[in-house]
């Protein structure tokens, strides 16, 4: 339990050694910082203390962008471990390996190394090995001439759980993937909305494609080419149940109704991608965090610039919403479907959000 009135003299006493200890919200302004931000201290009554970013968050404040609290958080000092771990697991993807073994390789017990992995790397050390085995069965099936041969070059024990996750990871099954998306249906629907023209395209597993636009023309183009063999089907009325539900789940976020977007998807990326993608979605409505705190979140401090570009590929208006980064220096940064409708976004969810109390 915080003590708040000791909270408040180290808050007063900008005491670097509280940083990453507790952190310190002003609702007025809706930003939470780090005891020793340089920032003019506001009036007693006006702020509230937590002991991590996540309460802070929780209560609809953003990360101030002056002092980067995210950034005073301690690091895992197994980090560099794990990471050691991380390429010996891309080196021996083809082989058989045990949880036991890795765990001894990092110096710690099973229990600690799974923990601890996740903590750090955003998946489990089998997500991983599965993210890597996958992303070389990509680049093997373009150039082998068996399926078969391609599964078991890259570690595949057995083709049949290779299958049983295909559609899940490869977006279709590996001879699909290996004929360019052949024979994967996708229906598609344009609607119109405040800000442009939206291209809604689903599989019969989730949603793979949703994006701003000006014209359909145009959006089907992006969709053509984002999946240039599939079958691409524009849907007609009446949508099944559960697309009206989607569609109308984005409809109702846009118009400021729906803050959480919670809707299946079904879309390739690599581990990487799809830690800040997870991480994008846990991000409060209504607030706006640096590439660098994103990347500092994720365990990866020093890859602001990789979380840029997996911003940039994110194919998931809204769902994944990309819109709530921004540069340090509190400029937009940039966004695939257009610096206005990015602002837009984010003053709407920030003239939407739930008032602290």
């Amino acid at each position: 339990m915080l003590n708040a009135e000791q909270c408040w003299k180290a808050v007063l006493a900008r005491d670097r050694n509280q940083d990453g200890e507790f952190f310190f919200g002003v609702l007025t302004t809706g930003i939470y910082c780090r005891p020793s931000c340089a920032a003019r201290r506001p009036l007693r009554d006006n702020v509230r203390f937590y002991e991590t970013p996540v309460e802070a968050e929780k209560d609809g404040l953003r990360a101030c962008l002056r002092c980067r609290p995210l950034a005073a958080v301690g690091r895992d000092p197994h980090t560099d471990r794990i990471r050691e771990v991380c390429r010996h697991i891309e080196s021996n993807s083809d082989a058989s390996l045990k949880l036991n073994d890795l765990a001894a390789r990092a110096k710690l017990s099973p229990f600690h190394f799974q923990r601890s992995f996740k903590a750090i790397a955003g998946v489990s050390p089998k997500q991983y090995l599965e993210a890597i085995r996958l992303k070389k069965l990509k680049a093997s099936l373009k150039t082998s001439k068996d399926v078969t041969e391609a599964l078991y070059e890259v570690g595949y024990g057995s083709s049949s759980r290779v299958y049983e996750r295909a559609d899940t990871r490869l977006g279709m099954t590996p001879r699909q993937y290996r004929e360019g998306g052949r024979n994967v249906a996708i229906t598609h629907v344009t609607i119109p909305s405040p800000l442009g023209q939206i291209m809604i395209g689903a599989t019969d597993r989730g949603l793979c494609f949703v994006q701003f636009g000006d014209t359909p023309a145009g959006l089907l183009k992006a969709l053509k080419q984002e999946y240039p063999a599939a079958t691409l089907q524009e849907m007609r009325r009446p949508y099944s149940p559960e697309f009206r539900k989607w569609v109308s789940a984005l409809a109702d976020y846009i118009a400021g109704r729906q803050p959480h977007l919670d809707l299946p998807i079904d879309i390739r990326a690599t581990a990487f991608q799809m830690r800040v993608w997870n991480y994008l979605q846990s991000i409060p409505y209504g607030t706006v965090q640096s590439y660098g705190e994103v990347a500092a979140a994720i365990g990866e401090p020093k890859s602001a610039r990789a979380v840029a570009r997996a911003c940039a590929s994110n194919t998931m208006a809204m769902v994944i919403p990309c819109h709530r980064v921004v540069r340090g220096t509190g400029e937009l940064g940039g966004y695939r479907w257009g610096l206005a409708r990015k602002r837009t976004l984010i003053d709407q969810e920030r003239s939407h959000r739930p008032q602290v109390n």
